[in-house]
């Protein structure tokens, strides 16, 4: 797609506040104004058609990369992975499937900027485990939730419940907190283009009709990442549904033990059949987010 080359492109020299005024001029679509330019460029590979899907979205793009801001990467280059996630959404998105854009592109702008991120962190490497990785993208909205946004160690009990919430060892919290600490910036910062006023971030983000797009999209997330864990359990037998449904899906998880009394076996038993049937779920899913078109997997 050749629509990058004519979008504005945020840079250091160029300030991030610029580009933020820069993208707003572009107007937002109404829903059948999105579908006709959808269908245009699915039917007829328009450009100029795909060009106006893109730039009515680069403030979800940016809205989205000010998220990832706490990771010490240059915002500027945060700020590109997220547009070129949003052009391969575009690029992909099928208008008859009945959803807006905006709930489509999430996917694609989340995993180009977690890719990036975890291509520039030396902390996250590939041998790193899936949970660890969890850790690393959800640290912030654990202690957020708990209220232990302070600076400095995490109070003992705080530790104990992201460790048990995330799946990761105490140890590993305490290390990931101190790693990422004080690279946190705020966006109610004061910015001005030209010295005066006192604008802030979160004023250049997203009209009002953004933030509803915004907030139907983060719904229907959520929608479809509960229907393809429901869809992708079919791929268990019985046995295996039910000791991951018993082990993994509970708020109190059922012991190895007690399962182990259920089924005659030993817990040894009990957790193999668990792994096993965890990743066979995980692949599942992986292959029916590929197949809706989800995840940034290209052939």
């Amino acid at each position: 797609m050749a629509t990058y080359a004519n979008l504005p492109a945020p840079s250091p020299e160029q300030g991030l506040n610029r580009y933020m005024q820069e993208i707003r001029k572009f107007p937002m679509l109404e829903p059948d104004q999105e579908y006709m330019l959808a269908k245009r460029w699915v039917e007829h590979e328009d450009t100029d058609a795909a060009h106006q899907l893109v730039t009515s979205h680069l403030r979800l793009a940016a809205k989205i990369a000010m998220g990832y801001r706490g990771y010490g990467l240059p915002q500027a280059e945060v700020i590109s992975e997220a547009n070129v996630g949003l052009m391969q959404a575009v690029k992909k998105f099928d208008p008859e499937k009945g959803f807006r854009l905006a709930t489509y592109a999430m996917w694609w702008i989340r995993a180009s900027i977690q890719e990036y991120v975890l291509r520039s962190w030396s902390m996250v490497k590939l041998g790193t485990t899936s949970a660890q990785k969890k850790l690393f993208f959800n640290l912030r909205k654990a202690k957020a939730r708990l209220g232990a946004m302070e600076e400095g160690d995490l109070r003992p009990e705080n530790v104990k419940q992201i460790a048990t919430d995330l799946g990761v060892t105490e140890a590993e919290v305490i290390s990931m907190n101190r790693r990422m600490a004080g690279s946190d910036a705020s966006l109610n910062a004061t910015i001005s283009a030209d010295g005066e006023g006192s604008a802030q971030w979160q004023d250049w983000l997203e009209d009002e009709g953004a933030d509803q797009a915004g907030d139907y999209a983060e719904r229907n997330e959520l929608e479809t990442r509960r229907a393809l864990l429901t869809q992708a359990m079919d791929v268990l037998n019985d046995r295996e549904k039910d000791i991951l449904e018993q082990r993994r899906l509970k708020d109190q998880p059922v012991t190895l033990e007690e399962l182990s009394g259920v089924y005659d076996v030993s817990r040894e038993r009990i957790r193999q059949i668990e792994v096993r049937a965890f990743d066979k779920l995980q692949k599942r899913m992986t292959e029916l987010a590929a197949d809706k078109g989800m995840m940034e997997e290209e052939a």
